[in-house]
């Protein structure tokens, strides 16, 4: 089964973060086309605008100004062309509140950002075993 080469797109506000993901992908050899938001307003400006084709994959952090990651998951789940996006939130947020809201918008999964790189690096292998393997929506 072929799978199209999914695009990641970034969302977050923490350029340290950004850059561990960035060097994970490379670690990892996956040459995925990447683009990056810097909140959720900037997120939905660019999935909304066609900028970010489909397949995708986003990785969400959850504090961010603007709009945070929960209200942008409230928007996207409203939004009848992107409610079925594959969203992994990525974040230092272990609040039990942030973790039940970000799955109550069914999130694929919440992965905390516990240390930069290694368990960013352990996300990213995770996140290319993922989309070399599961068919992504299309549409």
């Amino acid at each position: 089964m072929t799978h199209a080469r999914a695009t990641f797109l970034i969302v977050d506000d923490d350029e340290v973060s950004i850059m561990a993901i960035r060097r994970a992908l490379e670690r990892h050899q996956l040459d995925n086309p990447v683009i990056e938001a810097r909140d959720g307003l900037e997120a939905l400006d660019l999935l909304r605008g066609g900028t970010v084709g489909r397949p995708f994959v986003i990785l969400l952090d959850i504090n961010m100004p603007r709009m945070t990651g929960l209200e942008f998951l409230a928007a996207i789940r409203d939004d009848e062309d992107l409610s079925n996006s594959v969203i992994f939130v990525l974040t230092t947020s272990d609040a039990p509140q942030d973790t039940g809201a970000a799955y109550s918008h069914q999130v694929a999964g919440y992965i905390l950002k516990e240390d930069a790189y290694r368990s960013i690096g352990s996300a990213i292998g995770l996140l290319g075993t993922y989309v070399s393997t599961v068919t992504l929506p299309a549409q």
